[in-house]
């Protein structure tokens, strides 16, 4: 069964539907320039609730410095680093902070061979020219590039990912877990509570 990751949690109403409709991990976006930014406090006040169980909370960086991603966990507990860096940077986290970590990865021409010292890869589709946050920005890959890759390290499909269209793009791509963020949203950083439990149960 394919598993589901929901970033860019910053309401009530978004981390309980994540987690009662069965996610297995649920996201924080700790970089100022996204809509769905959090601070450490904010995370760790939506971190505590109750319907949080033992869903493991993973916080997304963009090129953080030692400094900046320890002021978060020094506020709030986190299970994984998910980072947009090059794999020498991936390296230093990891052994900085003794976390697992998932690097980002923008697909081009050719699909990586490795995960270097990432826990796991994120693939997704270059920014859009002009894009201001690096990620998918809510455009899809050409699933079917991906259908007969088969590395040897877990990886995530995200980009454009819809209640409508993912069970496509898991059949397409063969992904065993995906990342959503805008595609249950109904306007920039505003996720829908009906629209993560039609993700996760159309995913499932």
């Amino acid at each position: 069964m394919t598993s589901v990751k929901i970033c860019g949690i910053n309401s009530a109403e978004a981390f309980d539907a994540a987690v009662d409709a069965g996610a297995e991990w649920v996201g924080f976006v700790f970089f100022a320039r996204s809509p769905r930014f959090v601070t450490a406090a904010q995370a760790a006040s939506l971190s505590a609730r109750r319907a949080g169980g033992g869903t493991p909370r993973v916080g997304l960086f963009v090129s953080a410095s030692d400094d900046e991603i320890a002021a978060v966990l020094a506020g709030v507990k986190l299970d994984i680093l998910q980072v947009y860096d090059p794999p020498a940077r991936v390296a230093d986290i990891a052994a900085r902070f003794g976390l697992p970590v998932w690097r980002s990865v923008a697909l081009g021409d050719a699909l990586p061979e490795s995960a270097c010292a990432a826990s796991a890869l994120l693939v997704e589709p270059p920014p859009p020219v002009g894009a201001t946050r690096p990620g998918g920005n809510a455009v899809a890959l050409n699933w079917g590039l991906l259908r007969d890759w088969k590395p040897n390290f877990p990886w995530l499909l995200a980009g454009g990912l819809t209640p409508d269209n993912v069970a496509h793009a898991i059949a397409e791509s063969g992904a065993a877990a995906v990342d959503v963020s805008s595609g249950v949203e109904t306007a920039p950083g505003v996720k829908s509570g009906d629209l993560i439990r039609r993700f996760v149960f159309a995913t499932k």
